[in-house]
């Protein structure tokens, strides 16, 4: 009976590791985090992943209440985070790429109430649900998956910790936020730059034109064709934006 008993803490602590990194993943990943996969789903989807992969590789057996097995708790917690959080600064850029359409558009106090994002404007939730589909499309989630797979052979347990150049390359990833609001919002919003220009000058030319009267239902309607026109360049953007997020996931796994 003390035999079954070591041998039952020894299989705990060799399928404890991989499942803190694949928990951790879960937890910060596109998709996966939502809170529509609530926190019984991701438990036994995370258990389930652990169980397909514990057989592939050989998982040392360390005390989790050592000090060792501390530090390694942590580093396969931070592994799964900054796998996840890479991806996650797409999501960033997208929202705040259709704040700034909604801003051009003056639909800025038109807002949904995420509930994993908080208040966003509704351009924000429909590229949100858009890059979605695409994900989906692409197949991210079983690259993802994949991913984080692989990862137990580029950095087995136990074999290293993360190390600070991996934090200052996601450190320095983290500027992609703004480079891909950048890239979706700018058309629209350098038509719609040029659109205010114009109503400028036909107020100036015409002062008894009313401004407000005439210029937001003009914003609001150029600016939805400009939307619906400019959707399949922004649909590749946003495609390239996730395959940036996969390879940079990549480099992070390869240099740490």
């Amino acid at each position: 009976m003390n035999l079954l008993a070591a041998d039952i803490v020894e299989r705990f602590y060799t399928f404890l590791w991989p499942m803190l990194r694949i928990s951790a993943l879960l937890m910060s990943a596109p998709i996966f985090s939502l809170r529509a996969l609530n926190v019984r789903m991701r438990v036994l989807l995370a258990a389930a992943l652990t169980w397909m992969v514990y057989p592939l590789y050989t998982w040392p057996a360390l005390d989790p209440v050592s000090g060792a097995g501390m530090v390694e708790v942590f580093n396969q917690i931070s592994i799964g985070l900054i796998m996840g959080l890479s991806l996650q600064v797409i999501t960033a850029a997208i929202v705040l790429a259709g704040q700034s359409v909604s801003t051009a558009m003056g639909l800025s106090m038109a807002s949904l109430m995420d509930p994993n994002l908080g208040n966003v404007p509704v351009i924000s939730q429909f590229m949100l649900i858009f890059s979605t589909l695409i994900f989906v499309g692409l197949g991210g989630h079983a690259m993802l998956l994949g991913l984080v797979i692989d990862s137990f052979a580029s950095m087995p347990i136990g074999k290293g910790l993360l190390t600070a150049g991996a934090w200052a390359q996601f450190v320095k990833w983290s500027s992609m936020i703004f480079l891909g609001a950048v890239l979706l919002a700018l058309p629209v919003m350098v038509t719609m730059l040029f659109i205010n220009i114009g109503i400028g000058v036909v107020t100036r030319a015409a002062p008894s034109l009313n401004i407000f009267s005439l210029g937001l239902p003009v914003m609001i309607v150029a600016g939805f064709f400009i939307l619906v026109v400019a959707l399949p360049s922004m649909g590749a953007r946003i495609e390239w934006l996730w395959l940036q997020g996969f390879v940079q996931v990549r480099g992070q796994l390869g240099q740490i």
